[in-house]
C-alpha cells in the first residue's frame, strides 16, 4: 500500500467514515489485482463481501449519504444523484496524450498532500469537451473510479427553477454538499446552465445562474474534484474557462483506438481466428467511441443468441451496418 492510500485510510478511520473505508478497500483490491497478486485480491474481496457487519454498516452509510444529498427548497427533490461504484464504467481507450492528461489528474489527486507540502495544489476542476459519444461522461466515471471517490451527478432538471433566484440557490446547495465530503461532482453537459450571458434571450435569470456558477468555481476548495462536460464549448461563457484548472478535448477515436475499443469490449467472449480488423476499423472510421462499443456489444449478443458463442467478422459487419443505417 502506497503512502497516499495509507494516509487516506487513516483519515477515513479518524473521520469514522465506513463508506470511505469501503471505497478504499475496493481500491486496495483493484491495486493488488493490477499488480498480479490475484490470490490476495480474491481474499480481500471475499472479506468485503462476506462480512455481514461490514455490509450492514456500508448499507447504513449509503442510506445516510442519500439522506444528506442536497434537495431543492421548493419541491424537496434531490439535486444530485449518487452513482454506485459498481456502475462506474472506467475502461477507456484513448490517444496517449489524452490518456496522459487523465492520469495526471488522478496522480495529482493521489499526491495532493505531498504537493501541498511544497505550496502546490492538485488540479481540482476539469472541463472535458468534445463530440457526443466521445467519452466525456465516461471520463468523469473513470476519474471517480481511479481516485476512489464517489460520483455525484448534478440533476439539472431539479436544479433549474422558473422562480426568481431559486436556481442559483439550488446550485449553491450542491457546491456546499461537495465541501462536506470528498467526491467527484459531475456537471454533465454544463452548457445547459453555463451558456454565454451575451447569447441568452433570458438575460436576467441566465446572468444570475452563470454569475453564481462563476463565483462558486472561483472559491471552489472542496476536498474532492469537479468535472464538467460539454458538447458545445464555443457557446460557453468565456469567463468560465478561466475558472477551470484543466481544459481539454476528448477526441473521437482514431483507427488504433477503434480497434482497441472493439477488442476490449469483446474480451470476455471468444473471437474467430480470422478477423480482418483493418477492414472493420475502416468501416467504423469517424464513429464515436459509444457507437464503436455498441457495435461490438451487438455483435457479441448476436453470437450468443445464435448459439455459436464465437464472434465472427460477419457478426461485426452486420452490427456495424445496422448502426450506420439507424444513424443515417
Amino acid at each position: 500500500m502506497n503512502s497516499d492510500l495509507l494516509m487516506r485510510v487513516v483519515q477515513a478511520i479518524a473521520d469514522e467514515s465506513i463508506l470511505d473505508l469501503t471505497e478504499l478497500a475496493h481500491t486496495v483490491v483493484d491495486q493488488e489485482r493490477r499488480s498480479g497478486h490475484n490470490k490476495l485480491a480474491d481474499q480481500l474481496d471475499h472479506i468485503i463481501k462476506t462480512k455481514r457487519t461490514r455490509k450492514q454498516e456500508s448499507s447504513s452509510a449509503n442510506k445516510s449519504t442519500l439522506k444528506e444529498l442536497p434537495v431543492s427548497r421548493r419541491y424537496q427533490e434531490e439535486l444530485v444523484t449518487l452513482i454506485p461504484r459498481d456502475q462506474l464504467e472506467h475502461h477507456m481507450v484513448l490517444p496517449p496524450e489524452i490518456e496522459e492528461r487523465f492520469q495526471r489528474i488522478e496522480k495529482e489527486y493521489a499526491a495532493r498532500e505531498r504537493l501541498g507540502a511544497f505550496g502546490l495544489k492538485n488540479r481540482k476542476s476539469i472541463l472535458l469537451y468534445g463530440q457526443p459519444g466521445c467519452g466525456k461522461s465516461l471520463g468523469a466515471k473513470r476519474i471517480a473510479w481511479n481516485t476512489g471517490l464517489p460520483l455525484l451527478k448534478v440533476r439539472f432538471d431539479a436544479l433549474l427553477s422558473s422562480y426568481f433566484g431559486e436556481s442559483a440557490s439550488n446550485l449553491r446547495q450542491v457546491f456546499e454538499a461537495a465541501k462536506e465530503r470528498p467526491s467527484v461532482l459531475l456537471l454533465d453537459e454544463c452548457d445547459f446552465i453555463a451558456r454565454s450571458r451575451t447569447n441568452s434571450r433570458d438575460i436576467g435569470e441566465a446572468s444570475r445562474i452563470v454569475n453564481s456558477l462563476l463565483q462558486l468555481m472561483e472559491n471552489f476548495d472542496a476536498p474532492g474534484l469537479l468535472v464538467a462536460t460539454t458538447n458545445v464549448e464555443d457557446s460557453l461563457d468565456n469567463a468560465l474557462f478561466r475558472r477551470f484548472d484543466d481544459v481539454f478535448q476528448v477526441p473521437p477515436p482514431g483507427p488504433k483506438e477503434i480497434e482497441g475499443l472493439l477488442k476490449t469490449t469483446l474480451s470476455a467472449i471468444k473471437l474467430a481466428d480470422r478477423t480482418d480488423w483493418q477492414s472493420l476499423v475502416k468501416k467504423l472510421s469517424g464513429s464515436s467511441a459509444a457507437m464503436t462499443v455498441k457495435a461490438a456489444q451487438d455483435a457479441a449478443k448476436a453470437a450468443v443468441l445464435s448459439g455459436e458463442k464465437i464472434v465472427t467478422e460477419k457478426h461485426l459487419l452486420k452490427a456495424i451496418s445496422e448502426l450506420r443505417d439507424s444513424n443515417s
